[in-house]
């Protein structure tokens, strides 16, 4: 189950069976809004043998949605898309390199005052020019540490074993100017993981309960959000470990919806294009 937006900001959720493989048969139900009285009013008219007999559903961390699957799925096992685990976390580091971006560019802007002041108050013509013209300081790659920080996006967000040259150049300095940075980009890390590795849930249960310890004992109000998403979600978070299914097929179908908009150039008549949509998908 997931949501997509067709035109003008309308939110649709998206019911999909992974079993028909973006194919035909693909799209259960497609409902406008995400509110769940509405949602599950409308998923209520599947037949209630077979509502009973969907084994697994695979949602984000909306509890929304989560709330709609256990009324309208009450038989079935509902799982935590693991990427969107992950993304939480990555989002917790990316907050983190942002609020050290910021004291950077203070830092910066403080030396050029500075600069400029000390050259306001110089005597005479040469000693104004022996101050000279201000010059950022340099790394040794040669951008500037501002450049560093905002340039390390993209390097936070994935694995270290997927840097090139330029981006282990780049982490290399950004981790030695902020170890908390590396601290926290370490733990998303090994959430990933904890996530990669074919365990069981009990294992799972206990790798993930050690590293939630260590987010504690980093205690960084960026990473509050994430202790809580998994002290509320736990037990749908450890059912990934069970089934390992994710939401994959859920946004594959999203993109392809997003694709067959883009060849009509939109929605213009909306009820023509959920026709086109059923006929093709449902």
């Amino acid at each position: 189950m997931d949501e997509t937006c067709l035109s003008n900001g309308d939110v649709y959720t998206i019911l999909t069976n992974k079993a028909a493989k973006g194919r035909k048969g693909a799209l259960v139900a497609m409902v406008r809004g995400v509110a769940t009285d509405a949602v599950s009013g409308i998923l209520r008219r599947l037949p209630h043998r077979k509502r009973l007999s969907v084994k697994t559903v695979t949602t984000d961390l909306s509890s929304a949605m989560m709330l709609t699957v256990r009324k309208v799925f009450p038989a079935a096992k509902l799982i935590n898309d693991r990427f969107h685990v992950q993304q939480l976390m990555s989002e917790a580091v990316d907050r983190l390199r942002i609020r050290y971006r910021w004291k950077v560019l203070d830092a910066e802007n403080q030396a050029i005052r500075e600069h400029r002041q000390k050259k306001k108050e110089a005597k005479s013509k040469a000693e104004r020019e022996r101050i000279g013209k201000w010059e950022p300081e340099r790394m040794e790659n040669g951008e500037t540490l501002p450049q560093i920080v905002s340039r390390s996006k993209h390097i936070i967000l994935k694995h270290w074993s997927k840097w090139n040259e330029q981006q282990k150049t780049r982490a290399a300095i950004l981790f030695d100017k902020f170890p908390k940075l590396l601290e926290g980009y370490s733990l998303s890390m090994k959430l990933t993981d904890i996530f990669n590795k074919k365990s069981g849930p009990d294992e799972a249960r206990l790798n993930l309960a050690r590293w939630y310890n260590e987010v504690e004992k980093f205690d960084y109000m960026e990473f509050n959000k994430v202790l809580d998403t998994f002290s509320n979600h736990s037990t749908t978070i450890i059912n990934y470990f069970e089934e390992r299914l994710t939401n994959a097929s859920a946004e594959s179908f999203n993109a392809t919806i997003k694709a067959f908009r883009s060849q009509l150039r939109g929605v213009a008549d909306l009820k023509f294009f959920m026709f086109r949509l059923a006929r093709l998908y449902a």
